[in-house]
């Protein structure tokens, strides 16, 4: 009989995480509270999230769904970056230090890391996110490659509000339609299917449009799905200029 070998034990390390707790029940203020969680190099954040929440304090509150980097729901700041929590890997910051762990700005908190999504969705919806064509076809719209191709990037967005929430004119102005409504735009403006790009070209030509943005970058580098969101809302301001997608 051959010799069964033992499987190594994976090793683990202790962090420190510093999270920002808020309940309205309790208190009008946030404070801070620290947990020490052992961790493996193969856990994420949201994995540590999940160990606090499950063995220290039932009571810490955030949002997740998938824990896989598609649903967008569990976007926070880590370390003062916006970082969707199932995509960070621990041993990818400094566990030496105290990794932070904070709701996402520029959106009511309503407890802990969960944060009122409504006015991000409002804006959403206020670009019409959908196909918008007057014809009535009687097979698929057809559309090349090259079409396709035109506005593939935008289509990757998840919603996770981490461009939006990272951009310093939203966090100022609660009005400002924000990233991630202006690349869903982007995504039907430029897709030769679509008939009302004038529409949402006009929609976006407001003072809370596209106008607003100030190209930091801030966006583009917080988006987890590696959108480039700051090119697309140049695209859309250079649409408004010719008239034209």
């Amino acid at each position: 009989m051959s010799e069964v070998k033992e499987i190594a034990e994976i090793p683990s390390f202790t962090v420190t995480l510093s999270i920002r707790r808020f309940d309205p029940e309790k208190s009008e203020e946030a404070s801070w509270e620290e947990f020490q969680v052992e961790m493996h190099s193969t856990d994420r954040v949201l994995d540590a999230l999940h160990k606090i929440k499950w063995e220290q304090d039932g009571s810490l509150t955030f949002r997740r769904s998938c824990a896989h980097g598609v649903c967008g729901s569990d976007a926070v700041r880590i370390n003062g970056r916006n970082r969707l929590a199932c995509k960070t890997l621990i041993k990818d910051l400094d566990i030496n230090s105290t990794i932070t762990v904070e709701p996402i700005k520029g959106l009511p908190v309503e407890k802990d890391l969960v944060v009122d999504m409504n006015p991000f969705y409002q804006a959403y919806k206020d670009i019409n996110p959908f196909l918008l064509a007057n014809d009535k076809p009687e097979k698929e719209r057809l559309q090349s490659p090259e079409d396709r191709a035109r506005y593939d990037d935008t289509t990757k967005c998840i919603l996770c509000a981490a461009c939006t929430t990272s951009c310093p004119v939203f966090w100022t102005d609660g009005q400002y339609f924000g990233p991630a409504a202006i690349v869903n735009a982007h995504r039907f403006i430029f897709d030769s299917r679509d008939e009302q790009a004038d529409l949402r070209l006009d929609i976006l030509n407001d003072k809370e449009g596209v106008w607003r943005c100030r190209t930091t970058f801030n966006c583009t580098e917080a988006c987890p799905r590696g959108i480039e969101v700051t090119k697309a809302i140049a695209e859309v301001k250079q649409a408004i200029l010719r008239g034209k997608p």
